[in-house]
């Protein structure tokens, strides 16, 4: 899917373009996901996790999710450099086709500026316009606060907690919350 260019005025005034992002953006799009994973304990993954990962194998992801017709993946660029990306996969199996789950990162320089609430905003535009989708769901990281809010302010509810879901190169682990929203 294809998310078309849409331009937004952050809360410091800067512009920012929203867009499903272009393969040619590839290296922009890996170096913000490693970014924003070493950043921060509260995503899925550390940057390590995407070491693997190769300019060519992140064009070809791309490629992938613009074709998809039930996923999309919006950008966020400001002067033209990735700094932020969200996406929303619709599930089409049969028990499961009433859903959505989402996924956000954003780099920890453009924290509390908009980003999150511009980019959720599209996520849930484009959840409710898509034909049978009912639900949509996420996952965070026990602890992060600044997302839940943000997951609040759009209507999403805390449905359970998985215990010791993660455990960190220090030996301490961290619950996984199950956060859902119905349309």
């Amino acid at each position: 899917m294809i998310f078309e260019e849409k331009k937004v005025i952050l809360k410091n005034g800067i512009e920012a373009v929203l867009k499903t992002p272009e393969t040619k953006d590839a290296e922009m799009l890996l170096n913000c996901i490693k970014t924003s994973c070493g950043e921060t304990p509260f995503l899925m993954r550390d940057a390590e996790d995407k070491n693997d990962m190769t300019v060519e194998d992140e064009a070809k992801w791309i490629r992938n999710k613009r074709e998809s017709k039930n996923e999309l993946v919006i950008a966020c660029y400001i002067d033209g450099v990735v700094v932020g990306s969200c996406d929303i996969t619709f599930f089409n199996d049969g028990k499961t086709h009433h859903r959505a789950g989402i996924g956000i990162a954003i780099i920890k320089k453009y924290w509390n500026i908009g980003i999150g609430s511009a980019m959720f905003k599209e996520l849930m535009k484009a959840a409710e316009e898509h034909k049978g989708t009912e639900i949509v769901d996420l996952e965070m990281i026990e602890g992060n606060n600044r997302a839940k809010a943000l997951y609040e302010k759009f209507g999403f509810q805390i449905k359970s907690v998985k215990p010791n879901f993660f455990k960190l190169k220090d030996g301490t682990y961290q619950n996984l919350v199950y956060m859902q929203k119905y349309l």
